[in-house]
């Protein structure tokens, strides 16, 4: 893998196990509409595509879409994960230390996530790690999500870098092609929420837990 001085990083199911907190607002969000809850496993694989695709995938496991298309649940899901975002969402044993490392080792580090921008901010200030990162990039309106490159590379423009130094790092498809439509390096964490492998990525491209020591030596 080859040099890459800034490294940005995306959030749920990379960082962060945050999928108990999302289902429960899920969960919280169904039981309104007299629906059944879904499992955390089923949750795990909504997740990646921003918030109006879990709830829409969530509302037809559970009976189908509403009049309204399921815009009041939207809604009514984010206030209720608002409200409660990071009581059961944790870093990854050793993303800290390892984001400790890239940092002593002369890395710029940012976050570029399909997470609304404020839960973004809230998730990683909660969790102490808002001041690994020079930048965390959220969802907002006019903005392409992932995996169009548009937020990617905004980020990397914001930090300063450039995209022939950068690494992105994800734990699924939508942040492989994300890399690959802005054309930077990919490395992907097979310890999150990956629903299927990725054919064309190279077993170097690919890690399964986070070694500060493996993983400073890979990204440097």
């Amino acid at each position: 893998m080859r040099m890459s001085r800034t490294i940005i990083f995306d959030l749920d199911g990379t960082l962060v196990h945050s999928a108990p907190d999302i289902c429960a607002a899920a969960n919280a969000m169904l039981e309104g509409l007299g629906r059944p809850a879904l499992s955390l496993e089923t949750v795990i694989s909504f997740i990646g595509n921003g918030i109006e695709k879990l709830v829409e995938r969530s509302l037809l496991a559970t009976g189908g879409l509403p009049e309204d298309g399921g815009a009041s649940a939207v809604l009514q899901f984010r206030e209720l994960y608002a409200s409660d975002l990071a009581t059961l969402t944790r870093p990854y044993p050793g993303v800290v230390d390892t984001l400790q490392a890239l940092i002593d080792s002369g890395f710029q580090l940012g976050v570029c996530t399909n997470k609304t921008q404020t839960p973004a901010l809230q998730i990683c200030e909660t969790l102490g790690l808002s001041d690994f990162f020079g930048v965390i990039t959220g969802v907002v309106p006019g903005i392409a999500h992932k995996p169009e490159p548009d937020m990617l590379l905004n980020t990397i423009e914001a930090m300063g870098g450039l995209p022939s130094s950068c690494l992105y790092v994800g734990d699924s498809e939508i942040d492989f092609l994300t890399a690959r439509n802005a054309e930077i390096p990919f490395a992907l964490f097979s310890g999150g929420y990956l629903k299927a492998p990725i054919s064309n990525l190279e077993r170097s491209e690919i890690f399964d837990n986070w070694d500060p020591a493996v993983l400073s030596a890979r990204f440097g």
